[in-house]
C-alpha cells in the first residue's frame, strides 16, 4: 500500500471517531438537564425562555435537534458560556488555547528530553545502580497523583525556596496572567510575546523560568512513562538478531544503539508520546488551576462548578478532537518509521 493510500484510509476511519464523539457529547448533554439551559442565567426572565427554545430549535423533534447541532458545530457555533459574561464557548477556547498549548508543550519538551534518555541508558546499564535509580524515579511519576504533586512542588519550591515568581514587565512593574490575556493584540503565547510584544529577552527567559515548574509538573507522568516504554523496548530490541549481528562485524555500541536498535525502539514509544500530548490537555486541567495558569483547564474547573454545560462541551469536545488527530498523527508515523505497517 502506498504512503498516500495508508494516509487516505486513516482519515476515512477517523472520521466515524468524530461523529461518535459528537453524538455522544449531544446525548449525554441532552439527558443531563435542559438545553436551554446553556443560553439563560439567574437574571434570564421567565417570558424570554419560549423565544430562545424557538431560536436554538429546542421545540423541534430530536432528529432535528441533533441535526441542528451538527450544524452549528461545523459552523463554529458551540453556544456562549454563561460563566464567561455569554462569550462564545469557541472565542474563550481561541483566547485561552495558546497557553494550555504552551505549557503542554513545555510539559512535552520534559517528557521526551528525559524520558528517552532515560529510557536507553536504563535498558543499556540493565541491573546496574544507573538502571535501578531510573526505574525509581519513573515509577514514582506513575504512582503520584498529579495535584499532589504540584502542590509539593509549588509549596517546596515557591514558598520555601522561592525559585519561582511571576514575571515582571519591561517597566519594572509587577506581571499578571490575567492583565496579559487581556490584550487582542497579542498570540497568547507567552514565550512569543515577550519577544515579540515586548522584544524583551529578560522577560522571554524570565517567562520561560517560570513555565519550567508547573511544565515539569505536568510532564512528570509522561516522563515516567515515556522511560518505562523506552526501556522495555528497547531491551527487547537488543535481543534481537540483528542486533547481535551487528556487534559481531565490530560495530561501535554507539553505532548499534543509536543507528540499529533505536529506531525500532521508538515504534511503541511514539504511541505514548502522541497519546500523551492529549492527556496533558486533560492533565492541564489539576495543573493550571494550582499555578494558576490561564488556560483551557482552569477556564473548564471555573465552568464545572458553575454547571456552564457549553463550555463543559467545548472542551470536552475540543479534548476529544485532540485525541483523534494525535491518534491519526501516530498511525502516519507508524507507516513512515515501519513500512511493513503500511503493507499489514
Amino acid at each position: 500500500m502506498k504512503l498516500r493510500d495508508f494516509i487516505l484510509r486513516r482519515l476515512i476511519l477517523a472520521i466515524p471517531v468524530v461523529f461518535g464523539v459528537m453524538t455522544m457529547t449531544w446525548f449525554l448533554s441532552y439527558i443531563i438537564g435542559n438545553p436551554v439551559a446553556m443560553y439563560i442565567n439567574t437574571n434570564t426572565p421567565a417570558s424570554a425562555i419560549p423565544a430562545i427554545r424557538r431560536a436554538h430549535g429546542f421545540d423541534e423533534p430530536l432528529y432535528v435537534q441533533y441535526f441542528l447541532y451538527l450544524s452549528g458545530l461545523f459552523q463554529g457555533d458551540w453556544g456562549v458560556s454563561t460563566s464567561t459574561a455569554f462569550r462564545p464557548v469557541t472565542d474563550i477556547i481561541l483566547m485561552k488555547l495558546p497557553a494550555t498549548i504552551e505549557l503542554s508543550m513545555i510539559a512535552m519538551i520534559f517528557a521526551i528530553g528525559v524520558g528517552i534518555p532515560l529510557g536507553i541508558l536504563s535498558a543499556t546499564r540493565k541491573d546496574q545502580k544507573i538502571d535501578h535509580v531510573t526505574r525509581i524515579f519513573a515509577l514514582a511519576g506513575v504512582s503520584m497523583p498529579i495535584f499532589w504533586f504540584a502542590l509539593m512542588m509549588k509549596h517546596i519550591l515557591y514558598f520555601r525556596l522561592a525559585i519561582a515568581g511571576l514575571p515582571h514587565l519591561p517597566g519594572g512593574e509587577r506581571y499578571t496572567f490575567v492583565r496579559y490575556m487581556s490584550f487582542d493584540y497579542t498570540t497568547g503565547f507567552l514565550l512569543i510575546d515577550s519577544l515579540l510584544f515586548y522584544g524583551d529577552f529578560t522577560l522571554f527567559i524570565d517567562a520561560l523560568l517560570h513555565l519550567a515548574m508547573p511544565g515539569f509538573c505536568l510532564g512528570y507522568l509522561t516522563i515516567a512513562i515515556i522511560t518505562r516504554m523506552m526501556r522495555s523496548s528497547m531491551l527487547e530490541v537488543l535481543r534481537e538478531d540483528y542486533i547481535t549481528l551487528a556487534r559481531s562485524k565490530g560495530l561501535a555500541e554507539k553505532v548499534v544503539i543509536y543507528r540499529h536498535a533505536l529506531r525500532n525502539a521508538m515504534i511503541p514509544t511514539v504511541t505514548v508520546i502522541g497519546l500523551a500530548f492529549g492527556s496533558l490537555i486533560t492533565g492541564a486541567v489539576l495543573t493550571e488551576t494550582i499555578f494558576n495558569w490561564p488556560g483551557l483547564g482552569k477556564w473548564a474547573v471555573r465552568a464545572i462548578f458553575s454547571s456552564d454545560l457549553a463550555a463543559i462541551n467545548g472542551f470536552t469536545l475540543l479534548v476529544a478532537f485532540i485525541f483523534v488527530g494525535a491518534n491519526l498523527v501516530v498511525d502516519l508515523v507508524y507507516g513512515v518509521l515501519d513500512p511493513r505497517i503500511r503493507f499489514g
